[in-house]
């Protein structure tokens, strides 16, 4: 899933930007070298992770074929992921202080490979709900941990910089997971099979890096937890916008993850995955392109910039469904895409704005926790419409009421504004 360049190492609770740390089992500094093939070591291994998790994607009307699923069942098999993320993902901090980094980030890797078996030798739907949870809790685990790596071995000690780096590794491995597994099952033999034998291969080289890592992260037993209310008062109204934003734009992140294959093989008429991956994929590589567009801008004016563009986008994407059109089609991808990434970022920047060093890290993942629902839960009621009336209708009639709530909440912000003061 994409993520905004600045606030990513708070939301793991990275400690501030530094020199790689001694190392013990070094007896000194860190080398040099071997500290910049750590960090491209946790790069490596986030995005593989990442790439993981995303091969299925274009996969998924060929086990509606093969398992007789109805598009209710492929969407909840898209969603459990998300089920098994969320609770990993508030739960790696206390796990990195008892276990260790290293250790946690082991044991993701591990239940990555697992979910890749799964997928693998799957004979029937338990396999890909299975499947699909190991993922999901593989992902939720490690993502904290390496990302605070990144920040921590930044050879610079460039904060912006990690940052970048895990945005660029985000996306990358959302689009790059549709487009991997599309390429092989399309052009390859065992098409159910491959893609997940070469992600087993890329996890070797992954569990290496991890084990290479310093022996950081371990927390002392006795951490007072927080007391009071996570949100002060005046970050109520700045959550509740950017969650309400940040909710809608990843919702039709989670219809593109969950139903597109589908939709781009209903509406083509072709059979072809790479090119239902590679529709997938255009998403977050216009979603990267227009954060990259509009890193350092306020976050109102960002919004401002956003909800129409994903407005449009998604009224493109029920316009296309009518007019059976793929040129439509691909406008609707780059407009609903380029206005995620806006809206996005747009959210990251008020909270990050809106709430003090001491207490940046715990709204973020509430934030974050904001985020994956709506990735998983909307696309549950597509798939139940689905089920009753039809891909097409359903992905349409999401599609127009997405876009209406975009649009009313385009009129909220350009009326109110963004709450973190700026314009």
């Amino acid at each position: 899933m994409p993520r905004g360049r600045p606030a990513v190492s708070s939301v793991h609770r990275a400690p501030p930007a530094s020199r790689p740390a001694p190392d013990p089992s070094a007896g000194g500094q860190v080398p040099e070298r071997r500290g910049r093939l750590r960090y491209r070591g946790a790069a490596y291994a986030l995005l593989t992770l990442l790439t993981g998790t995303n091969l299925a994607t274009p996969l998924y009307p060929g086990y509606a074929d093969r398992f007789g699923l109805s598009p209710l069942t492929v969407t909840l098999v898209f969603a459990v992921y998300v089920a098994a993320l969320v609770p990993a993902l508030l739960g790696a901090g206390r796990l990195t202080a008892a276990l260790g980094r290293r250790a946690l980030l082991l044991a993701a890797v591990g239940a990555a490979a697992l979910g890749a078996l799964g997928f693998a030798a799957a004979s029937g739907p338990s396999w890909l709900f299975a499947a699909r949870a190991l993922q999901g809790l593989a992902l939720g685990a490690a993502s904290g941990p390496l990302t605070a790596a990144l920040t921590e071995l930044q050879p610079a000690g460039d904060a912006r910089r990690a940052a970048l780096t895990s945005t660029v590794v985000s996306v990358g491995g959302l689009g790059l997971g549709p487009v991997l597994g599309g390429l092989l099952a399309e052009y390859a033999p065992a098409p159910y099979v491959l893609p997940f034998v070469l992600e087993l291969v890329l996890l070797v080289p992954a569990g290496c890096a991890v084990a290479a890592l310093p022996a950081a992260g371990r927390g002392p037993r006795g951490a007072r937890r927080r007391s009071g209310p996570l949100l002060a008062p005046a970050v109520r109204p700045v959550f509740a916008a950017s969650g309400a934003t940040a909710f809608l734009a990843f919702a039709v992140t989670g219809l593109f993850l969950a139903l597109m294959p589908s939709y781009v093989t209903t509406l083509t008429g072709s059979g072809n995955l790479l090119l239902a991956g590679g529709a997938v994929a255009l998403l977050p590589a216009c979603s990267a392109l227009a954060q990259l567009a509009g890193y350092g801008r306020a976050a109102p004016r960002l919004w401002r910039a956003g909800l129409p563009l994903l407005a449009a986008g998604l009224g493109l994407l029920a316009l296309a469904g009518r007019m059976s059109s793929p040129a439509v089609l691909l406008a609707a991808v780059v407009g609903a895409g380029a206005g995620q990434g806006l809206v996005f970022l747009g959210a990251l920047t008020a909270v990050g704005r809106a709430v003090d060093g001491a207490s940046r890290a715990e709204v973020l993942s509430a934030f974050y926790v904001v985020v994956y629902l709506g990735v998983g839960v909307p696309v549950i009621g597509v798939g139940l419409l689905a089920t009753a009336a039809g891909l097409l209708p359903a992905v349409q009639g999401f599609a127009v009421v997405a876009a209406v709530l975009c649009a009313g909440a385009a009129v909220v912000v350009a009326r109110r504004g963004a709450g973190d003061g700026g314009r």
